[in-house]
């Protein structure tokens, strides 16, 4: 099993940037894949972006140019800098773990606020 937890969210007005750092701790023979998604209010989780551990990246399209994900193999660590925010980037982001232990498996944080506003 793997615990995600979740840190730096919060409330940045329009234009500006936020860092969302996530760490795995647990049992596992190694993460696969670290990434972020996210979900608004009243609407579908929608994919952010994605790292693997050789460091290819996937970012959905509504944040591509913007977003930048990262990942520190040695903490187990994954991070999301956010730049140019607008209101429509504000929800709740999630993060997640592909990881090899006996088998496949993924896991999921419990999720961080991130809140765009004037």
């Amino acid at each position: 099993q793997v615990d995600l937890v979740e840190s730096g969210g919060g409330l940045v007005q329009p234009g500006g940037s936020l860092r969302l750092s996530c760490t795995a701790s647990g049992t596992f023979v190694r993460i696969v894949v670290m990434g972020w998604s996210r979900q608004a209010p009243g609407k579908q989780r929608e994919f952010v972006s994605t790292i693997t551990t050789g460091g290819a990246t996937r970012y959905g399209d509504s944040v591509k140019g913007r977003f930048t994900i990262s990942r520190d193999n040695a903490k187990n660590t994954v991070y999301l800098q956010m730049n140019d925010l607008n209101p429509e980037d504000t929800a709740v982001y999630y993060c997640y773990a592909n990881f090899l232990n006996t088998v496949y498996s993924e896991s999921w944080g419990q999720g961080t606020q991130v809140t765009v506003s004037s």
